[in-house]
């Protein structure tokens, strides 16, 4: 069975193509930033972009099996002035409303590491409130081989026991959620193999993923660019390439702000490619 995607916030589709590597099928996008928009047609040219969030009619959007998005995280941030409800950006409730509408099988959702200490028991308490249980940690693309740290809170959730029988009373199914939980207990947090400043890199980690493709391990062949479907051995494998350095001159890019923007606010797609494996697993 091929479970659907409709995704939210998809900037250029980070989450979007993690999860199609993973076996789902994207069947809607919702984006408004004009490159992140071109981005879309270009990859997912058959795929309907329902454009700004506050504005969809989820009564007209075909219901998909999972809901993903990142949802702004500027009022969250580290980074910012961190003024959560008091910020213009802040989006949740739209969240919120899309999965009530709909009532997906899964919301995967993704913010920064900040949320958890602002707004984050809101997100759980209002989830709850609309019958949906869910699991989360903190994910550093590191951990799925990345030369750099970049931790994300992600969350799982899915339709309560309690307050869905008809969904979850099956037991097969009732244990398979208990065994993705069981799993997402992964040991993230001894990545400390990053790229420095100075394009240099330390350290061998190693990848965490299962599935067929664990051959490819030994011929060291993953790339950024490329699915990561190994399982965690005791042998090193292939770093991705360190991040090019970045010079403050435009060199003729076209694009090159936006590309970098689009970037910086991307999911990294192995991270959803193993989040969307363990759930395609339960089904």
């Amino acid at each position: 069975m091929t479970l659907t995607v409709g995704s939210l916030f998809s900037g250029i589709g980070g989450l979007d193509l993690g999860l199609e590597r993973a076996g789902m099928k994207v069947i809607w996008q919702s984006e408004i930033d004009p490159y992140c928009c071109k981005v879309l047609r270009k990859h997912w040219p058959e795929v309907p972009n329902h454009g700004n969030i506050k504005e969809i009619d989820w009564q007209t959007v075909e219901r998909p099996d999972v809901i993903c998005g990142g949802y702004p995280c500027q009022p969250f941030s580290q980074a910012g002035k961190r003024q959560g409800e008091n910020d213009p950006r802040h989006l949740w409730p739209w969240v919120r409303e899309a999965i009530s509408a709909l009532r997906p099988k899964y919301a995967i959702l993704e913010n920064v590491r900040g949320h958890l200490s602002l707004g984050f028991q809101t997100v759980l308490g209002e989830m709850a409130s609309i019958g949906y249980d869910a699991r989360w940690d903190c994910i550093p693309a590191a951990a799925l081989g990345a030369p750099h740290l970049r931790d994300r809170l992600f969350i799982v959730a899915r339709p309560s026991r309690s307050k869905q029988p008809g969904i979850m009373a099956d037991g097969d199914n009732a244990r398979s959620w208990d065994a993705l939980c069981t799993r997402w207990d992964a040991p993230w947090h001894g990545s400390a193999f990053v790229a420095n400043s100075n394009d240099s890199r330390s350290g061998a980690p190693k990848c965490q993923m299962e599935s067929k493709q664990s051959a490819n391990c030994s011929k060291r062949e993953h790339s950024f660019d490329e699915p990561c479907g190994c399982r965690q051995t005791d042998q090193s494998w292939r770093h991705w390439e360190t991040e090019p350095h970045v010079g403050r001159v435009a060199n003729g890019i076209p694009h090159r702000v936006d590309r970098l923007r689009g970037l910086g606010n991307a999911v990294v797609p192995q991270v959803a490619e193993y989040i969307g494996r363990l759930i395609t697993q339960l089904n």
